[in-house]
């Protein structure tokens, strides 16, 4: 299947300009932000079904007590206008096109070595994520193990 989703590169064309087109995305389950109860987010509305779809899955295949105890329930954020981390191009954070889990036991420059996410028993996290077209940077890459993408490199 082809992914729906634009290049990095096509990102702007696509989403529109930072901090436009966003929708409110009601999680499926319950979710923390910097330790504090969150019930929904702030995501670009072109791909906020498709993130919904994900999480509906990740619900179904992980309890309430597996999703706290690998991080599947830590949110890390999703719309910041910044550029990369290192760079001068936009994240694709800045679309609301990204959304970051367990930042503290997924380090940016984590390998898998170290990354919590990318243990096997959160395979079922990645497909769910992966059926829908997004991509991980760990899976692709080795680093940034907290990051999915509504985009492709």
């Amino acid at each position: 299947m082809a992914s729906p989703w634009p290049t990095q590169a096509g990102a702007r064309a696509f989403y529109g300009a930072p901090g436009t087109n966003h929708v409110l995305l009601q999680l499926p389950y319950p979710m923390t932000y910097d330790g504090k109860p969150i019930s929904r987010i702030s995501i670009n509305e072109k791909c906020a079904r498709s993130a919904e779809r994900a999480l509906l899955q990740i619900a179904k295949e992980y309890s309430a007590e597996d999703r706290k105890k690998l991080g599947l329930s830590i949110y890390g954020g999703c719309f910041n206008n910044r550029p990369m981390r290192g760079g001068k191009q936009l994240s694709m954070h800045a679309y609301a096109c990204a959304i970051d889990f367990d930042p503290v036991r997924n380090q940016l420059k984590w390998g898998k070595e170290k990354a919590r996410l990318a243990k096997p028993d959160c395979e079922a996290f990645w497909r769910a994520w992966e059926a829908e077209g997004w991509i991980s940077l760990g899976r692709l890459r080795n680093f940034d193990w907290m990051h999915v993408q509504a985009a492709r490199l």
